[in-house]
């Protein structure tokens, strides 16, 4: 129910993943990596059906070897997500992975070797309508403008990647998307804040190499918050020495409190301190478990007092108000006359959101098919 000013987006250039739309106002896409070995499929596919669980669009897999092309072959026949070939130096692997099926080729242009290396990619992609991820990063400038800037800076960054860009141009291929990450926050805003103004092609975001599960959480919020607040960003990936599946609950997480995109339940808690009438931090740890597999929008406030808990209620789908034994209920931001006792939260407030989303699913159903009726 809370709301927000509608982000003004970049204008952007259109391409698909897959059937994922990219750019031009579709919906950010979330997307991860998976850090098993490709040429175990079994394992791969494994964590790809993880991810996509999670609510991932897309997903990114590596391919070094020839070998690794082979098993992707095998993957992507039972990937339910567009995939993304990751892919450095040998033009071949793209080729191959290009024939066996491949979505998004990740590959810089100006590092598979020679002109004709370069345009019997870029055929292949235009041949099968794959576009291409141009992607720098802080930590791999050339050495030569490593040698001209002295550092990494944001200047560097889209020099580098412009290069790449003037390829496909000068090929006339132009359903690319362009990254320039750095694990350094105001680095990588800089630089797609300056990229964000050289071309029109759609922009992949990323804090790279961000850290753990928490600190790089953190950072990726910061850095790719900043940029999405700008109305920059068609795709992103958070970065974390985690579980992949942590990244794509992390990456809505993101957009989901900057109102851009939700999936899910959006908790508003109390931190709680004295006042608090039951225990907020285990219900709400409770819950956010219990309730991971809705994907359904809705927001939900559990106050363990009186002080905050009616205003967050009055806002939010469903919320509770603690008080004395019983606490205070609220559906669509009106108090209900029942009250809920303290000591059964978890299991009350569960029965009593799925059928708030059950109802909701319900409704929806209904005016998509009124919508169609009337076509």
């Amino acid at each position: 129910m809370n709301t927000a000013p509608v982000i003004p987006r970049r204008k952007s250039r259109r391409i698909y993943v897959g059937n994922v739309p990219i750019g031009d106002g579709a919906p950010i896409a979330v997307q991860s990596m998976t850090n098993t070995l490709t040429t175990d499929v079994d394992a791969t596919v494994a964590q790809i059906n993880a991810i996509a669980a999670a609510g991932a669009d897309i997903v990114r897999v590596s391919v070094p070897t020839m070998e690794a092309a082979e098993a992707f072959r095998e993957i992507k026949k039972q990937s339910p997500v567009p995939l993304v070939a990751d892919i450095h130096f040998d033009y071949r692997i793209a080729l191959k992975v290009a024939e066996y099926g491949v979505d998004c080729l990740r590959i810089n242009p100006g590092n598979i070797g020679n002109e004709e290396r370069i345009r019997a990619v870029v055929d292949a992609a235009r041949e099968r309508n794959i576009p291409i991820r141009i992607g720098v990063n802080a930590g791999s400038l050339e050495r030569d403008l490593q040698e001209k800037y002295g550092e990494p800076t944001g200047a560097a960054l889209v020099e580098s990647a412009m290069r790449h860009v003037e390829i496909l141009r000068r090929l006339d291929f132009l359903d690319f998307k362009v990254s320039v990450k750095a694990s350094d926050v105001f680095l990588a805003v800089e630089a797609y804040r300056l990229l964000a103004k050289e071309i029109d092609q759609p922009l992949h975001l990323g804090i790279t190499e961000a850290g753990g599960a928490r600190s790089g959480a953190v950072k990726s919020a910061i850095g790719l918050g900043m940029l999405l607040a700008d109305g920059i960003g068609d795709t992103i990936r958070v970065s974390l020495a985690a579980d992949p599946v942590e990244e794509v609950k992390v990456g809505f997480d993101i957009l989901k409190s900057l109102r851009i995109r939700s999936r899910g339940i959006n908790f508003i808690a109390c931190p709680s301190c004295s006042r608090q009438e039951f225990d907020v931090i285990s219900t709400v740890n409770a819950l956010e478990q219990r309730l991971e597999d809705i994907t359904t929008s809705v927001d939900v406030s559990i106050i363990g007092c009186v002080v905050n808990g009616p205003g967050e209620a009055h806002v939010s789908h469903i919320g509770l108000a603690g008080a004395k034994n019983r606490s205070g209920f609220y559906i669509d931001g009106e108090r209900q006359r029942e009250r809920l006792d303290n000591k059964t939260l978890v299991d009350d407030l569960e029965t009593r959101i799925r059928a708030y989303v059950s109802r909701a699913d319900a409704k929806q159903r209904i005016d998509v098919q009124q919508v169609g009726d009337t076509d």
